[in-house]
C-alpha cells in the first residue's frame, strides 16, 4: 500500500462525487461512491458510529453492537449518529464482520486508501468507552486495510498521533486543524502527508498561512455538498 503524496491537490467529496477542479490529485469519497479515474482515491467509512439513516438497520441486524447507557442508545448529538460499541474484544471482532467488508469493497472498487471516521468516538460515549478501546479497534481496521492493499488514514483525534505507528496509520485526514492549532501535530507524525479540511474562510486562511507549502488544504462547506448544488463551497490555498 502506498500513502498519498504530501501537499498534493485535494478535494473532500464525501457528500457526493463530482468532477473536481483542475489540479486535484487526491479525492476522498464515500465508500458507496465510485473512485475518480486517474486520481488517488481515499475511501470514507464511518467505522466507529452509525450513519443517521442506518441506525434502524443496526438495531435490527446487530442491536448488541450499538453502545447503550442503560436502555438508551448513546448518540453523537451533533450528527445524530449512534455510537458503535467497541468496548470488548468480542464486540470489536463482531464489528469487523460488518465494517471489514466495507474496507474490502473499497479495495475492489479501486480505491487506494481508506479513512475510518469517528476515531474519537470515546469522547462522545458518555463515559462508556476509552481512548484505548478506539485504539484497539483502529488496529483491526488498519490490519484489514493493509491486508487488501490499502493505505489507511488517521481521521482527526490529534491526541492519538503518538500511537499512529502502533496502530498502523499511514497518513492523516484532519478536519479543522487550522481552527484548533493541530496541523503541526499531524504534520510531524505523518511527514506532511496530511489532508486538511476547513469549513470557514477564516480558519482556511489561518491554515493556509501556516501550512500551504507543506500540507494539502481545502475549504469545503460543512455539508460537503457536490458542485452545482446550493451551498457548495470549495477553495484551495
Amino acid at each position: 500500500m502506498v500513502p498519498p503524496t504530501a501537499n498534493a491537490g485535494f478535494d473532500y467529496q464525501i457528500g457526493g462525487p463530482y468532477q473536481p477542479a483542475a489540479g486535484v490529485q487526491v479525492v476522498s469519497r464515500d465508500h458507496a461512491a465510485p473512485p475518480l479515474p486517474g486520481a488517488y482515491n481515499i475511501c470514507y467509512v464511518n467505522a466507529f458510529q452509525a450513519q443517521p439513516d442506518a441506525t434502524g438497520w443496526w438495531e435490527k441486524e446487530h442491536p448488541d453492537l450499538l453502545l447503550r447507557n442503560g436502555s438508551s442508545l448513546v448518540i453523537d448529538e451533533a450528527w445524530n449518529e449512534a455510537v458503535l460499541d467497541v468496548s470488548t474484544d468480542a464486540k470489536r471482532k463482531a464489528l469487523m464482520g460488518v465494517v471489514g467488508p466495507w474496507i474490502d469493497d473499497c479495495a475492489r472498487k479501486g480505491f487506494q486508501a481508506v479513512e475510518p471516521d469517528n476515531l474519537d468516538s470515546y469522547t462522545r460515549s458518555q463515559g462508556k468507552l476509552t481512548m484505548a478501546h478506539d485504539v484497539e479497534f483502529a488496529k483491526l481496521l488498519a490490519a484489514r486495510a493493509h491486508a487488501v492493499g490499502l493505505a489507511i488514514g488517521q481521521k482527526n483525534a490529534a491526541e492519538m498521533t503518538g500511537q499512529h505507528g502502533a496502530i498502523g496509520f499511514d497518513f492523516a485526514v484532519a478536519e479543522e486543524c487550522g481552527k484548533y492549532d493541530e496541523c503541526g501535530t499531524y504534520a510531524n507524525a505523518y511527514a506532511n502527508r496530511v489532508f486538511v479540511v476547513e469549513y470557514t474562510k477564516s480558519d482556511f486562511d489561518k491554515a493556509c498561512a501556516g501550512w500551504s507549502a507543506k500540507l494539502s488544504i481545502v475549504l469545503r462547506d460543512r455539508e460537503v455538498t457536490p458542485t452545482g448544488k446550493s451551498g457548495h463551497q470549495f477553495a484551495v490555498c
